[in-house]
């Protein structure tokens, strides 16, 4: 078998098009000012695992199968007794992704994902924080292709946080127009 090197499809396009197009909307001189993907950060809050620990564990096997690497558990670090937390009790999970991990994943958020979410009218080009990354989450993370649905037992939210390279938030809006983001039309 031949050893060739995989190149996702949305790499391709950024080197292909996205970079050219952007280089030419905002007058860049240079082919390293133009912003690029830097990381995903998916999110888990697992409120509920304070009961049980078991639903944490499914939690994290379920981020670990989105993200197609290890979650990381994410633990309390103060105990707050009304919520009968305990410091160091496994609260959510978190996944970072950089290189061909992340384009895969967001070629599988844009294009299959976010048409099957409930009642999507798209999404709110306002979450950037000022320095070019933006931030979104889901209801339901089985909107997923990689969960099936009958093996379920509870559906949880997600945080997912896009961050680019990009100075500006028009420069990043710019980034992940190109990239296909559903913005909603204001």
């Amino acid at each position: 078998m031949a050893d060739t090197k995989y190149t996702p499809r949305l790499k391709t396009e950024y080197q292909d098009r996205i970079r050219a197009v952007l280089k030419e909307q905002f007058g860049y001189t240079n082919e390293m000012q133009v912003p690029k993907l830097d990381k995903i950060v998916l999110n888990m809050g697992i409120g509920e695992a304070v009961a049980d620990s078991k639903k944490a564990n499914a939690a994290l096997k379920d981020l670990t199968a989105i993200a197609g690497q290890k979650a990381v558990a994410t633990k309390a670090r103060n105990s707050i007794a009304g919520f009968k937390l305990r410091e160091g009790m496994v609260i959510g999970g978190k996944v970072t992704l950089r290189g061909a991990q992340m384009y895969e994943f967001l070629d599988r958020f844009i294009t299959i994902a976010l048409p099957r979410v409930k009642d999507f009218r798209g999404l709110k080009g306002t979450s950037f924080d000022g320095r070019g990354n933006y931030a979104t989450g889901l209801k339901e993370h089985i909107v997923f292709p990689e969960i099936n649905y009958d093996q379920i037992d509870q559906m949880w939210g997600m945080d997912i946080v896009v961050c680019t390279t990009a100075k500006t938030d028009a420069e990043a809006k710019a980034l992940l127009t190109e990239f296909n983001f559903p913005f909603v039309k204001n």
